[in-house]
């Protein structure tokens, strides 16, 4: 665990501050609890009183939908109904040297010089679904400093970028004319978890043409609860954004009439998850430990299932 930075008797302190709307605030409980360092679980503790406010809505879809463009735009018109806004840009990791570009918040100009906007950019860390679980933990923070809405920009890989379902309240999946063989990888992935479908670029030819391909793969889903509105947007003029806000608020009623901490627990869940997913990756990868070679053997030879081995694991 990482040195804290914030001594255990500077914690209740940095809260208030960090409640005032001090960005320095933010900004170091918002380190704290990405290192995870020493600190991260004083923090959490003095944030518990102050969360469940914020409605989280995910931004998910194929490199190329305009994602980051498309945040900014709603960033505006939220700053301009008076709502702060808390932003986090996730981009994916080199899987060499495991840094990150961290680009997209160059797009994001309606934050600059607002205090009542706070973008923090964050490495995915090779997480194949979008996001690492430091995301989980800086939405608490932006949560606890009192933001109203907490925007969440994933990678942007295709279809298995779903982690986002399980994190946020609302799912907003983006598309966009001429992006070919991305759409049709949508209708297999992230149509399922998309409370919210956007076509972007809507002024570029086959905008409509993309629509109706969307609608129509909507129609065929098994597991449609209820209508998911699609809806056309252009980022650069902001034609279709305040319908987009319009039905994210509509959405957002809904979540919360849901307990909050219900929808904290759904992301604890996911915390958790990752964590033993991590323990048993790390444990595989180490390899020749224990029955780890035994249970390989078995695999191999057929003589167990992959999944029977993986309970043997578990189980030793």
């Amino acid at each position: 665990m990482p040195v804290a930075r914030i001594p255990d008797a500077d914690v209740p302190g940095t809260i208030d501050r960090m409640r005032k709307g001090e960005r320095r605030a933010i900004a170091s409980v918002i380190t704290e609890l990405e290192r995870l360092s020493a600190a991260a679980p004083a923090l959490l503790r003095s944030l518990q009183a102050h969360l469940g406010h914020a409605l989280v809505v995910g931004f998910t879809g194929p490199p190329g939908a305009g994602k980051s463009t498309l945040v900014n735009a709603i960033i505006m018109q939220l700053r301009q109904q008076g709502r702060t806004v808390g932003v986090i840009a996730v981009d994916p990791s080199s899987p060499v040297s495991g840094g990150a570009i961290l680009g997209d918040r160059i797009r994001m100009t309606a934050a600059l010089d607002d205090d009542g906007v706070f973008v923090r950019s964050l490495a995915s860390r090779g997480y194949l679904g979008g996001l690492s679980p430091a995301a989980v933990r800086i939405i608490d923070a932006l949560d606890g400093a009192g933001f109203d809405v907490v925007l969440l920009e994933t990678v942007g890989t295709g279809q298995n970028e779903i982690d986002v379902a399980e994190v946020a309240d609302i799912r907003v999946v983006i598309a966009a004319p001429g992006l070919g063989d991305d759409i049709q990888a949508m209708k297999s992935g992230l149509l399922e978890i998309a409370d919210v479908i956007v076509v972007n670029k809507a002024d570029r030819p086959g905008a409509e043409q993309t629509m109706q391909q969307l609608i129509g793969a909507l129609s065929i889903r098994a597991t449609m609860a209820e209508k998911v509105p699609v809806l056309k947007t252009s980022a650069i003029n902001g034609e279709g954004v305040p319908k987009l806000i319009e039905t994210l608020d509509h959405l957002g009623g809904k979540v919360r009439a849901e307990d909050s901490v219900s929808r904290r627990r759904r992301r604890a869940r996911y915390l958790i998850a990752r964590a033993a997913s991590d323990i048993v990756t790390n444990r595989i990868k180490a390899g020749g430990k224990g029955s780890l070679d035994t249970l390989a053997d078995s695999v191999l030879s057929g003589t167990m299932t992959p999944h029977a081995a993986a309970t043997r694991l578990l189980e030793d």
